[in-house]
């Protein structure tokens, strides 16, 4: 098996959807730093939205990047590169810079499946401006299989350079993953293919390296897991585990040490049982973190019978 895999490390990007971002440029500077020292490929540093399209009214840098700011945090490119993630009508192409005057080599476009013809104008766009490009379609576990064969044309016939398999709730399993994957490489064959799990049943781990034994190359991770709900399969794990002399594990360790013991005493991510039940019920985690936000957060039989009555199901699939 070829190591020409590359890790994504997320833990800025997916886990502030844990702490609303609250990073401190301490932390994402040695985050960085780390991971460059670890022989990480790339750091996803946060989405590149645009505050004024979501009425944001208090700053958020690692929400809302702004070049500038960037060059400031970062101000020597190390080994890894920087990636960021945009939303479909979250983003101003005007706050865009092409890549040569930007600190950013990749843009990731998230979208959902029906909204893959607009994820696919941004990819064009951000391509054009000379960035690394790519496609994560969320939800998969979800999409009917006529949708994403219809997607899968447009994409064939697109610019951008990497496709993702989303799981974004948690539920898929190795044979899951690989049957998405071969369906992925059959429909399109000349995109590389990349992974990002959720380890609601504590499957993140195994189902990334399923991936990666069949072939996808761009592996997401977090550092110490976070990420939103259950969080994602960890970083510490790919470095340690794939066999690339590249890799030291050390410098993440170092991290996690200096920093994330700390934030896993103030912010909760993980394996947490109303997160399971959302992923064993092919669910969005949204309704499980409400929960754990409430005073009932450990009545779990509660939490279950809440979320398999008709009504509470028929409530979280109409919401967006």
């Amino acid at each position: 098996m070829k190591n020409n895999h590359k890790i994504i490390d997320c833990t800025i990007r997916d886990g502030g959807l844990v702490n609303n971002w609250d990073f401190s440029v301490e932390f994402v500077q040695d985050l960085y730093n780390g991971l460059s020292a670890a022989g990480v490929e790339y750091m996803e540093i946060g989405y590149k939205n645009s505050p004024k399209l979501l009425n944001a009214t208090e700053p958020n840098p690692w929400r809302f990047l702004d070049d500038d700011f960037l060059k400031e945090i970062i101000p020597e490119k190390k080994f890894t590169k920087l990636s960021a993630l945009v939303d479909i009508g979250r983003v101003d192409p005007n706050d865009i810079l092409p890549r040569a005057e930007s600190v950013l080599d990749m843009i990731r476009v998230a979208c959902y499946i029906r909204e893959v013809d607009k994820g696919l104008e941004l990819v064009n766009m951000f391509h054009n401006l000379g960035y690394e490009t790519s496609l994560n379609i969320m939800a998969l576990s979800s999409v009917p299989e006529h949708q994403l064969i219809e997607a899968f044309a447009m994409i064939e016939n697109s610019p951008v350079d990497v496709v993702y398999i989303v799981d974004s709730f948690g539920s898929l399993d190795p044979d899951n993953i690989e049957y998405q994957i071969k369906k992925f490489q059959a429909m399109l064959p000349n995109k590389q293919l990349g992974i990002h799990t959720h380890n609601n049943l504590q499957l993140a781990f195994a189902n990334t390296l399923t991936a990666m034994k069949n072939g996808v190359t761009f592996l997401d991770s977090s550092v110490y897991g976070m990420g939103r709900a259950a969080g994602n399969c960890h970083t510490e794990l790919l470095v340690g585990y794939i066999q690339k002399t590249t890799y030291e594990l050390k410098p993440i360790l170092g991290v996690i040490e200096k920093h994330m013991l700390a934030m896993r005493e103030k912010w909760e991510w993980g394996y947490i049982i109303p997160f399971m039940i959302s992923g064993v019920l092919n669910e969005h985690p949204r309704v499980a973190m409400a929960y754990r936000n409430s005073d009932k957060r450990d009545n779990f039989v509660d939490f279950y019978d809440m979320v398999t009555t008709p009504e509470a199901t028929l409530a979280s699939t109409t919401k967006a």
